[in-house]
């Protein structure tokens, strides 16, 4: 089944289109990663997806329901976006950041949402005491298991990540890329991941997307891409993992 379409989608800024005719299926359950050279397109893409943006034609779907008609603040907080800078409130703790969303949308049970908050914080795989901590007082890996943890506050089914781990040291990184895989497993979480790493992309993703121009140049298991690259400019990407 498929949890996000976008059919025929179009979208340009200032004049210049950012995406043209642009076809996605993505399955239930699945986690996809997305990789291309700057400006071609995967963040309009992923905000295309949970409404940040407008399609200047064509259509998005998610769960079955073009979001044109759907309440967007309710669409967002079913998504889960995590970005490279965290995003994380530095005026709040982690407890806060974790809950913020889940308060937000009504739900002001405070022992509820210290237990939601510990719960998640233990998935992440940090200790307790870091809930009563500020963000400028964790590591960087630190903050970004604390981004993933408030993502996953509202219970989503699907998860957007736009070049998560770009900031880490190259240890905390993979370690960072084997917690995602877990998490992914473990809740059945739908993955959308943009990366410029070719060998982050192979590691993670079921499916692979190479986006240039705007376009998808090929869309396959790691395997096949390896195997088959679609022209010369996947190739020369994944000529460094082969």
């Amino acid at each position: 089944m498929d949890i996000i379409t976008l059919e025929h989608v179009t979208k340009s800024f200032d004049g210049q289109k950012i995406l043209e005719d642009f076809n996605l299926s993505v399955r239930e359950g699945e986690f996809l990663t997305v990789i291309g050279r700057s400006g071609c397109g995967k963040t309009t893409m992923l905000k295309l997806m949970n409404g940040l943006l407008t399609p200047d034609r064509g259509k998005v779907y998610v769960e079955g329901k073009n979001i044109a008609e759907t309440d967007m603040i309710s669409l967002r907080r079913r998504i889960g976006y995590v970005i490279q800078n965290r995003g994380l409130f530095p005026h709040m703790t982690v407890e806060k950041n974790i809950t913020y969303v889940p308060v937000i949308s009504g739900k002001k049970n405070k022992k509820e949402n210290h237990d939601l908050a510990l719960r998640l914080l233990k998935l992440v795989g940090l200790e307790e005491e870091k809930l009563q901590r500020y963000p400028a007082e964790l590591s960087g890996g630190q903050q970004q298991r604390v981004g993933i943890a408030r993502a996953l506050a509202a219970n989503p089914k699907i998860l957007l990540m736009d070049e998560p781990f770009g900031a880490l040291d190259e240890i905390t990184r993979q370690t960072m890329q084997d917690e995602i895989l877990r998490l992914q497993k473990e809740l059945g979480l739908t993955i959308i991941f943009i990366t410029h790493d070719i060998r982050e992309a192979m590691k993670l993703g079921d499916r692979v997307m190479v986006m240039e121009g705007g376009k998808t140049i090929q869309l396959d298991t790691p395997e096949n891409i390896c195997q088959v690259p679609a022209d010369s400019f996947v190739s020369d990407l994944i000529k460094c993992v082969l």
